[in-house]
């Protein structure tokens, strides 16, 4: 194995450092997305409510691989060409970003009603009690099944490799069919992602811990 990873660091190390920065930006992108679709889900416009828990229900219910091709296939053949990794990223995010906001929707109806009519009685407008009072709150009930899903999309992430996004699963792939040796290729890209998903654990484990001791 070690010889395997020497004779293939870099190719490895581009993977590496390619599915981090499609993790990252799918992150970041998915809890924008997943948290505003979780706060429209709650609204007191029934058309918004609808648009959004349909927005959640047809992605959450499509498998990822259908989201990502249909970016890769589909959008190229009608208008413009989009890369694999590009068209990962997008369904990373789209998928992601349903799960994302089922969790803050739930997060959000947990506190109680109480306190938006208290807000709502001090003067404070609708978006205003959300942003100082609900969503603060929410946010801490809501970070162990957030911090799932943040791994989850690291994990999702080797969705790249069926699209040539060059991430770690496809140099996996394509290092074990150039030595035929399957069992250290994918062992190699298994510890690999153990780097980002162990470190993003135990971050969200310390994150809630301090949310817990010292509120948000």
């Amino acid at each position: 194995m070690l010889d395997l990873f020497q004779n293939y660091a870099g190719p490895l190390g581009e993977g590496f450092i390619n599915t981090l920065i499609a993790s990252v930006i799918a992150l970041f992108l998915s809890t924008i997305i997943g948290t505003i679709m979780g706060m429209l889900q709650v609204s007191e416009n029934r058309l918004v409510v609808k648009l959004a828990s349909a927005y959640v229900e047809f992605f959450r219910n499509i498998p990822l691989l259908v989201i990502v091709m249909f970016f890769y296939v589909v959008i190229p053949m009608y208008w413009f060409p989009i890369s694999g990794f590009t068209s990962g990223v997008i369904g990373l995010t789209i998928y992601t970003s349903s799960f994302i906001a089922d969790n803050v929707r739930a997060g959000i109806l947990s506190i109680p009603k109480g306190q938006t009519e208290a807000g709502l009685s001090q003067g404070l407008t609708r978006s205003e009690v959300m942003r100082y009072i609900v969503l603060p709150q929410a946010i801490r009930i809501i970070i162990p099944p957030l911090g799932n899903q943040f791994i989850n999309l690291v994990k999702n992430s080797s969705v790249l490799a069926m699209v040539a996004g060059l991430d770690l699963m496809y140099y996996g792939d394509l290092i074990a069919s150039e030595t035929f040796n399957t069992f250290d290729s994918y062992i190699l890209v298994a510890i690999f992602y153990l780097f980002i998903t162990v470190p993003l654990t135990f971050g969200l484990k310390k994150l809630e811990q301090k949310l817990k001791t010292h509120g948000v």
